[in-house]
């Protein structure tokens, strides 16, 4: 019987991480790097992935690649996957993290219904949802090959539950119905993916509550209020999940959807 130690150990294994230089990004790839993985990092072409990757190399005895990809935008998506398949001898772990989240400054983002606009709806569609499906499908063949790929879509508890507004009374914050629409989405690919790709391919996803980032402190405190656990999550919640999935730990786990939210969802 194997130990936990060796179950947990991804020495040898490649991880595509989208979305590498975003808060939760990076500490899903210095997860997965802790115990072991070489990882290939995408995020957009003007970020500095290059720093990330220096950082998780001098930290890390691994080896690191950086894509620079708008995953908005097909060909790009199209790109990347061809020359992820061309250039890597070995992938297997895809982590969807890549995300178009909450911000004020979006047109049509975080408003009321009314002036949500199709445009913006689209948008996020095409990063949260179609760009997971399409690196997916495009990267299946690669993490197929030993019988061990593992693939971890990052949604959220919008994706299962709909939202207070009472919690964001008196703030510039809102809850677009794009992303509640698109994490519910990448909930049921994971699930439909989960059979499809199966027996080599495992497909889980990660549904994070809200995460502490210098939110009004009012919100802070009353979503605080709402989860059991009496706080907002730390981007360092996340890593003991990630491991879970990605590694052995988690062989005979797929299709399912872990809520990491403090308990938020369990009322």
């Amino acid at each position: 019987m194997r130990k936990i130690k060796d179950l947990i150990n991804l020495k040898g294994r490649t991880s595509l991480v989208t979305g590498s230089c975003g808060s939760l990004g990076r500490v899903i790839c210095d997860s997965l790097a802790e115990i072991g993985s070489d990882l290939i990092l995408v995020d957009l072409p003007e970020l500095d992935i290059n720093s990330l990757a220096n950082d998780l190399e001098n930290d890390n005895s691994i080896k690191t690649k950086v894509f620079g990809c708008n995953l908005e935008e097909p060909k790009s998506r199209e790109k990347l996957i061809l020359e992820v398949l061309s250039s890597q001898k070995e992938l297997s772990i895809l982590v969807n993290a890549a995300a178009l989240v909450s911000s004020n400054d979006l047109e049509g983002w975080a408003t009321r219904i009314e002036d949500q606009s199709l445009e913006t709806w689209n948008r996020a569609i095409e990063v949260n949802l179609s760009a997971a499906f399409d690196l997916s499908k495009g990267l299946a063949p690669k993490l197929s090959e030993k019988g061990k790929g593992s693939i971890i879509n990052i949604s959220s508890i919008y994706g299962v539950s709909g939202p207070d507004y009472s919690i964001y009374e008196g703030t510039n914050m809102g809850n677009p119905a794009a992303y509640a629409a698109s994490k519910g989405g990448l909930i049921q690919l994971t699930r439909w993916l989960a059979t499809t790709l199966a027996s080599d391919i495992r497909v889980n996803a990660v549904s994070p509550g809200g995460i502490l980032r210098d939110q009004p402190k009012e919100f802070v405190e009353r979503y605080s209020k709402k989860t059991p656990l009496k706080r907002m999550a730390k981007e360092e919640d996340f890593k003991g999940v990630i491991a879970y999935l990605a590694s052995d730990l988690s062989e005979y786990v797929t299709g399912q959807n872990i809520l990491v939210d403090g308990g938020w969802t369990v009322w």
